[in-house]
């Protein structure tokens, strides 16, 4: 193995150990000194578990030289700090939940762990999972490897941030508008937001039930699918005969490296023998912002006996979102839900037993500081309005070198369809992109 231990994915170290190349001791201790190393800067972790680490190394080692090795045997990953992590603070990125511990591990970091995966630590995310660009004020500005001072996006930022710096193998980020698929797109890794229900909640501090779930980041498909077959019981591929996409985008205003990239992808598609049909028609910002709507009012309840006892641990930013859903009338509340209905049949019935292609995010990566575009997550709420799988795939970078992605929206269950199908366009849009600290 010439690569640096931080370089290898699930496959790699797995072949690696077998050949007692190195072991897991090393590949954490390698990683514990890269995060100490990068992560002052980067902010991708809330809490590392530094001996549990490598406690879980040492015994996957023992386990390996049993040859009683697992799927994930010796495998790190870092898991978002909305997920509870046992002995960890699960902080959701607010300072209001400080000090409250998990006495046990979320349904899907205890299959991680089942399957020999080593849990580094918690990562850093958007406060409360309410937002897309990682600037916590109580947990640090989450900077982005590919561009100084660059947003990760969100809410899963320090899980893009964690995967593309290699500072773990794999993450674990969480999506209710977008939230897996925007910071893989903006980071330059790939993101897979799962079918509703496919992975258990339990464990997770969620926005809003219907639309929050639990999926990974990874550097390669490959990987992608390892850790996702673990978080998931999962049947057969189904092949994907045919690609839909939305008229006029939607009507979305999209940078022209996005353009450029979804153009690439229609391409490629064509060029693997996949037939293309404009099937969608839809006006997207009106339907991304009810879904926005009925996300921050049902937290707004999820979170009002912990603003009672403690308002200070609330930023005015998370306030002002709860109380502007709060505030919404019965009559815009009843006319959002008939609008988000209405959309996920026509977005399910234009995916049928196939899929959608769109965008993942309108923009690359912006600058902290500057004003957050409101259209981030325009593409992505569709997949989760309609509670199907959606996978986002790097697909180039603007003339700035910040990374752009596609996403492939597929059929309830279908999330292994959708990643052979990346597979065959990767050679044409070029795989995960490496960030100059990498």
């Amino acid at each position: 193995m010439n690569q640096p231990l931080h370089r290898l994915g699930v496959a790699e170290l797995a072949a690696g150990y077998a050949a007692r190349a190195f072991t897991p001791t090393d590949v954490v201790a390698h990683l514990l000194a890269r995060i100490e190393q990068l992560d002052p800067k980067l902010r991708a972790f809330i809490e590392v578990d530094a001996k549990g680490a490598r406690q879980a190394a040492a015994d996957s080692g023992g386990r390996i030289a049993a040859a009683t090795d697992r799927a994930l045997e010796g495998i790190p990953i870092a898991v978002k700090a909305n997920v509870e992590v046992k002995g960890l603070e699960t902080s959701a990125g607010m300072d209001a939940r400080r000090g409250i511990v998990a006495r046990q591990d979320a349904d899907a970091v205890a299959r991680l762990r089942e399957a020999g995966a080593i849990i580094l630590g918690t990562l850093n995310m958007h406060e409360a999972a309410l937002g897309a660009d990682n600037d916590n004020p109580w947990f640090g500005r989450a900077i982005n490897p590919h561009g100084e001072q660059r947003t990760p996006g969100g809410s899963s930022g320090g899980s893009g941030i964690a995967v593309a710096a290699g500072l773990c193998a794999a993450s674990i980020g969480t999506d209710t508008l977008g939230s897996v698929r925007i910071p893989a797109a903006y980071c330059g890794v790939y993101g897979l937001k799962p079918t509703a229900g496919a992975v258990s909640q339990q464990g997770l501090e969620l926005v809003a039930e219907g639309f929050d779930t639990i999926g990974p980041l990874a550097r390669s498909l490959g990987d992608l699918e390892a850790i996702f077959r673990t978080l998931a019981d999962v049947g057969e591929p189904r092949a994907i005969a045919q690609v839909s996409t939305l008229k006029d985008l939607g009507g979305v205003c999209s940078e022209p490296a996005v353009i450029s990239a979804y153009e690439r992808a229609l391409s490629a598609l064509r060029t693997q023998g996949v037939p293309v049909e404009e099937r969608l028609e839809l006006d997207l910002q009106p339907i991304r912002v009810a879904g926005f709507v009925a996300a921050a009012r049902e937290l707004g309840g999820r979170l009002q006996a912990l603003r009672e006892t403690n308002a200070s641990g609330f930023s005015e930013s998370l306030l002002f979102l709860l109380e502007y859903g709060a505030g919404c009338s019965t009559n815009r509340l009843s006319a959002g839900a008939e609008l988000l209905a209405e959309a996920s049949d026509k977005i399910r019935g234009a995916v049928s037993d196939n899929a959608l292609l769109l965008p993942t995010a309108p923009q690359a990566s912006f600058l902290h500081g500057s004003r957050a575009p409101a259209n981030q997550a325009d593409f992505t709420a569709l997949a989760s309005i309609s509670g199907l799988p959606a996978l986002s795939i790097p697909a180039g970078h603007d003339e700035q070198g910040m990374p752009v992605a596609v996403q492939l929206v597929g059929a309830a269950g279908n999330e292994l369809g959708l990643i052979e199908l990346a597979k065959r366009l990767e050679p044409h849009l070029g795989g995960w992109i490496r960030p100059p600290s990498f």
